[in-house]
């Protein structure tokens, strides 16, 4: 059976001595070709120089050095936040998020880690997509990298809360994450890289126990056992209890403070009672942050809480807990780019492509 051409992009350092070796290279040439990829963002064999003409032939020659085909470029009229849409096989779509700060400090990509879903989050539009399988190494990297080409500055900040759940991608998300963190790489470092997840606690003991220095969140959105699924079918094969003994486990064994994401639904988890069970939950963690978020969906019938019902919430959340909140309100909402709202087609600003 012949081997699969090797893909430069999205492999370790020394993944790529491997592939220096396997070529008759010197095993030194993987750190320049490392480097290249990853902190000159070379976007061409033919850009790497610090190699020879010979050099570059041969991994012309034996390698490849592909990227994600850019679609759909689309800019807020609001905030400045662009949505884009690539194109990573024939039918299969993935969107990334640039969210600059109003200030201009902090520049946060949100980058997919499947195409489609593997889950059915009610109020979330990727959700209603056919799940067409995880995405590479390479593919999750090179979002980053053609966000960052497309809007010509460096991201501060990475979230792994685009399409997809992240824990059914392990391992090709956290091979992604290291070399984000990597400082011959991107250079970011760990707590600057949130990894999220629904609630798949198999995935959050793994990260606990391999002792990822990453931020991680957890999309709560329904603080009761018996109603959670009816949000959210991940609470079917990953209970809520469970969810929070994972959560419990984390900020203990890692002594980090965990992020619960809770997606503000009138009627369904805003009455007083589900903020006081959100902040036992928040009071049983101990080291925790709550965002909270304006529901941006409207398919399933719910609708958007009103300011004053989002302020209602948090007032009485805030009364039994002493856990930061923070409204993440919703960047990019007129362009569907928010929270819950990539892949839908509802287009209400101009593309620039």
């Amino acid at each position: 059976m012949k081997e699969e051409t090797p893909v430069l992009k999205g492999k370790t350092k020394k993944e790529l001595e491997e592939i220096c070796v396997s070529l008759g290279l010197e095993k030194y040439r993987a750190a320049q070709i490392y480097t290249g990829i990853y902190k000159s963002r070379y976007t061409t064999i033919d850009q790497f120089t610090t190699l020879s003409k010979e050099v570059r032939e041969k991994l012309k020659t034996h390698t490849l050095y592909p990227e994600i085909e850019i679609g759909r470029d689309l800019v807020s009229k609001e905030d400045g936040t662009r949505k884009f849409t690539f194109y990573v096989g024939e039918n299969k779509e993935i969107e990334a998020v640039w969210i600059p700060s109003g200030d201009g400090g902090r520049k946060t990509i949100c980058i997919s880690s499947q195409i489609g879903c593997t889950l059915n989050c009610k109020f979330c539009a990727t959700g209603l997509l056919e799940y067409k399988g995880n995405l590479h190494t390479w593919q999750i990297l090179d979002q980053v990298l053609q966000v960052e080409r497309l809007v010509g500055d460096r991201a501060t900040n990475i979230v792994f809360m685009g399409m997809g759940e992240p824990m059914h991608n392990y391992f090709s998300v956290m091979k992604a994450a290291h070399i984000l963190r990597d400082k011959d790489a991107f250079g970011l470092g760990g707590l600057r890289i949130t990894i999220s997840t629904a609630g798949v606690t198999t995935g959050i003991n793994r990260f606990i126990e391999n002792k990822e220095p990453f931020n991680f969140a957890i999309s709560l959105n329904h603080p009761n056992p018996n109603a959670r699924s009816s949000v959210m079918d991940v609470n079917d094969k990953h209970p809520l209890e469970k969810l929070i003994e994972s959560a419990k486990r984390f900020t203990k064994e890692l002594d980090r403070a965990i992020t619960f994401e809770y997606v503000m639904i009138p009627d369904v988890n805003m009455g007083r009672d589900n903020a006081e069970r959100l902040a036992k939950i928040a009071r049983s963690v101990n080291k925790c942050k709550i965002n909270v978020i304006p529901l941006n969906t409207d398919f399933t019938g719910w609708r958007r809480p009103t300011d004053e019902e989002v302020k209602e919430f948090v007032m009485h959340l805030k009364a039994k807990t002493t856990a930061p909140i923070l409204n993440r309100r919703s960047p990019g909402r007129d362009i569907n780019g928010a929270c819950g709202m990539l892949a839908l087609k509802g287009i209400r600003s101009e593309t620039t492509k």
